[in-house]
């Protein structure tokens, strides 16, 4: 021990260089059946004016996840969504002011809470923007629009932080009962069948989506029923804690 406090006691950190490291967050929703992502607005060089994650730099006395947490605090105003690590982008260039590498992470976020911050008056900062994935297997590429107009210019790698976030979620449909972060407390079959369908981009068997969704004890029926749908109003059903691929939630 000693001889530890010795070394450390004359250890010079300057002769590595040392990278910065920033954080940055998908934030993704389903809404009107497309996936979208929740974009800002830089009001600073470098690359004003172009749409980015929401993203800061991590503290020296905070966790990556804490980071994250700040971040969308402060640039997008929410908190207490799920939130987990993605993957770190690294590559030399990616930021022009210096060596930054970013710890990535996606959020789930259930619609209403991204409309609202995207809808707020006056607020021309903050977009929810609609995700179109090119993919064939495995997805290639991103385009963030807005309104169904041209592809947005996104700053520094954020396109590409983009796709590797949906290639994850895509995934985790299998094994993990994510879905549900993206819904109210109670919801349809239908509605978390689009919601799949969303994410997936392409159609689900409805009678096939229910048997597995059924079979697998991911929902129980709540004992009520959707209303203002016509004479036979479906039934709805919320996430059954504890259930059996619940283990990656």
């Amino acid at each position: 021990m000693d001889d530890e406090q010795a070394f450390l006691a004359t250890y010079d950190a300057s002769r590595y260089p040392r990278p910065s490291v920033a954080v940055d967050v998908v934030l993704l929703t389903v809404a009107d059946d497309t996936l979208k992502t929740l974009l800002v607005r830089r009001t600073s060089q470098p690359q004003q004016g172009l749409w980015a994650l929401p993203g800061t730099f991590l503290g020296l006395n905070e966790s990556p996840d804490e980071a994250a947490a700040r971040a969308l605090a402060a640039k997008a105003g929410i908190d207490n969504v799920f939130t987990e690590q993605l993957y770190t982008f690294g590559a030399p260039g990616r930021d022009p002011r210096t060596r930054v590498l970013s710890i990535a992470h996606y959020a789930l976020v259930e619609p209403s809470r991204l409309t609202e911050l995207a809808g707020a008056a006056g607020n021309r900062d903050l977009l929810l923007a609609s995700l179109v994935v090119d993919a064939n297997g495995h997805v290639r590429s991103v385009q963030a629009r807005a309104n169904g107009g041209s592809p947005l210019l996104l700053a520094f790698d954020h396109a590409d932080i983009l796709a590797a976030a949906v290639e994850r979620i895509r995934g985790k449909l299998d094994y993990a009962p994510i879905g549900f972060e993206l819904l109210p407390a109670t919801f349809t079959l239908l509605a978390l069948r689009r919601v799949h369908e969303a994410i997936l981009g392409r159609p689900l068997n409805k009678d096939s989506f229910r048997r597995t969704v059924l079979d697998r004890g991911l929902v129980e029926a709540t004992g009520t029923y959707s209303t203002g749908l016509g004479h036979r109003p479906p039934e709805l059903y919320r996430f059954k804690r504890g259930g059996a691929d619940n283990s990656d939630s």
